[in-house]
């Protein structure tokens, strides 16, 4: 399974738009454009298809956890 592929059936799992993915992406400083995922999310065999590396990948599900959790808090000490 590609890293495409978990992005987009974590898309339709959690009925992200692509607004959403480009907020939860912000959350942890990673910026990315509409364009960019519309390449993402094509079929393999059409001629703008982007492959989803890892960064990517990385980053939404680092915003995600803080989009779903919150921001992280400190530890008291």
């Amino acid at each position: 399974m590609s890293n495409n592929d978990i992005l987009k059936k974590l898309r339709v799992a959690l009925s992200l738009k692509t607004e959403d993915i480009i907020t939860i992406c912000n959350l942890v400083g990673f910026k990315v454009t509409k364009a960019e995922l519309g390449d993402i999310f094509r079929n393999e065999d059409h001629e703008n298809f982007k492959p989803c590396g890892d960064q990517i990948l990385r980053n939404f599900l680092n915003g995600l956890v803080i989009y779903k959790r919150g921001p992280r808090d400190e530890k008291k000490q």
